[in-house]
């Protein structure tokens, strides 16, 4: 019917049609945002706060680990050649099949000159090692290590942080989950594990990037929990933790950053993804993560070495930045000025970045072009700039991305190419969330095919890179 109708209409109403459909599908998205940002007191029925801010990466445990175990489950999936348009290890020449990443003018906003906003600027953009050392609850693995696999089907190699390093990532962020390698009360770290996440950190190191290193899916009223309850015993569970995985590290230099908590709130609760601030209970949970930060930074510090001045990462609920902008988000007393990082996810806008497409609203294309699509973009990158960026504190994205929704290519380069150049606009770096994951239903974020080698979606990275410096 559409061949038709180009045959009999003249070749402007099809442009009109195009344009229509964008802005139709950029407007379900903007009411949404109206409802996400107003106001942060109200109980947000639409879910919001989880749908701007946090994919939380605990879907990997059902759709990505559904999606990512096809291929180890069925070898004709595991055989699927790799496509054509392939980035080599080494080469970072970008071949896109008629999409480009497209040139977008920014305001560049005035930065701060301090150690900590430099420093953040000069890891310029990173990758995170999704569904690897953060894998949780595989109850048939006799070998522990084989954790590191069992959600992403391939174990990390040098040649890999070699060839991430060639494609322009400085920057690597590496989620661990540690409660599944810790025994006893004083959860003693296995001395197995802990040597494995070191031999990748050092894959990294050695290859002149940034790292990130965190506690991944380790909140649980059993581990770490924002609530006065469990306030005590999630003290003790950071502490020890980061004692054990400071003094391992205690003598790396500043490009080992670490991120205490991976989006901290009240799982399993009624508020787990969004906060009504006139309850007490979601008052108390912000409060707690305040501490439990404080217990974070201390513990580090009193660790000696390199850890005395290393840069620490902070975040507020969920990691949302909705959360780190209200008042009640405080960063920690620090002995050192100028090494603490906001720490935020956004997956925004999320109707297009996150939103399954079997969901109602769901929408698939994005254009920097039209205001509606960018508006929540550029709203809360404004507001962490004026409330961080401006007075000298450094933020991160620690996560950001826009899943696949098949046939969506050109719009997903559109959208990391807008995204970084906004942020890098407000002085922000970013890190793309890649779970490994291409094919099936689940939250389908992979961009480096792991077991290649390779860039799965060139053209996506050259969207990334294009304005990353």
């Amino acid at each position: 019917m559409c061949v038709e109708l180009m045959r009999k209409f003249p070749i402007i109403v099809s442009g009109i049609l195009v344009c229509a459909t964008l802005l139709s599908g950029c407007s379900q998205n903007m009411s949404n945002v109206d409802k996400s940002t107003v106001n942060l007191n109200s109980q947000n029925t639409d879910n919001q706060n989880q749908d701007a801010n946090n994919k939380d990466s605990d879907n990997q445990g059902a759709n990505n680990q559904e999606s990512n175990n096809q291929e180890s489950q069925n070898p004709e999936l595991k055989n699927t050649p790799t496509p054509q348009i392939i980035v080599l290890p080494g080469d970072s020449t970008i071949e896109a099949n008629e999409i480009v990443a497209p040139t977008i003018t920014f305001e560049q906003k005035e930065i701060p000159s301090n150690p900590a906003i430099t420093f953040v600027h000069n890891m310029k953009i990173g990758w995170n090692l999704g569904n690897t050392f953060d894998a949780v609850s595989d109850s048939n693995l006799m070998d522990e290590l084989n954790y590191e696999s069992s959600w992403c089907g391939v174990k990390t190699t040098e040649e890999m942080m070699k060839a991430i390093k060639d494609a322009g990532f400085q920057s690597i962020r590496i989620p661990v989950s540690w409660h599944n390698h810790v025994s006893g009360d004083d959860f003693i770290i296995s001395e197995v594990w802990l040597n494995r996440v070191q031999e990748v950190v050092d894959y990294a190191i050695n290859n002149d990037m940034y790292v990130i290193l965190n506690t991944h899916h380790d909140v649980s009223k059993n581990f770490y929990y924002p609530s006065n309850e469990n306030l005590e015993s999630s003290k003790k569970y950071i502490n020890a933790v980061w004692t054990q995985v400071s003094e391992r590290f205690s003598s790396y230099g500043e490009k080992l950053l670490f991120e205490g908590m991976n989006e901290p709130r009240l799982a399993g609760s009624n508020y787990e993804w969004w906060l009504d601030l006139s309850k007490p209970e979601c008052k108390e949970a912000i409060e707690c993560i305040n501490q439990l930060n404080q217990e974070f930074v201390d513990t580090v510090r009193k660790s000696g070495g390199e850890n005395t001045s290393r840069y620490l990462l902070i975040p507020g609920y969920d990691a949302s930045s909705q959360y780190a902008l209200i008042n009640d988000y405080k960063l920690p007393k620090d002995n050192i000025n100028d090494r603490l990082i906001v720490s935020v996810h956004a997956y925004l806008p999320y109707d297009f970045a996150l939103k399954s497409p079997k969901e109602s609203g769901s929408i698939s294309e994005w254009n920097s072009k039209i205001a509606g699509c960018t508006k929540e973009i550029d709203s809360f990158l404004n507001s962490l700039y004026m409330k961080f960026i401006k007075n000298g504190v450094p933020v991160i994205i620690g996560e950001f991305g826009a899943r696949d929704k098949e046939n969506n290519l050109e719009s997903r380069v559109e959208y990391a190419t807008y995204y970084i150049g906004a942020a890098k606009a407000n002085g922000i770096t970013c890190f793309w969330w890649d779970n490994h994951a291409f094919k099936g239903d689940g939250e389908n974020f992979g961009l480096f095919d792991r077991k290649s080698c390779t860039i799965k979606y060139p053209e996506i990275l050259q969207g990334l890179m294009k304005y990353a410096e």
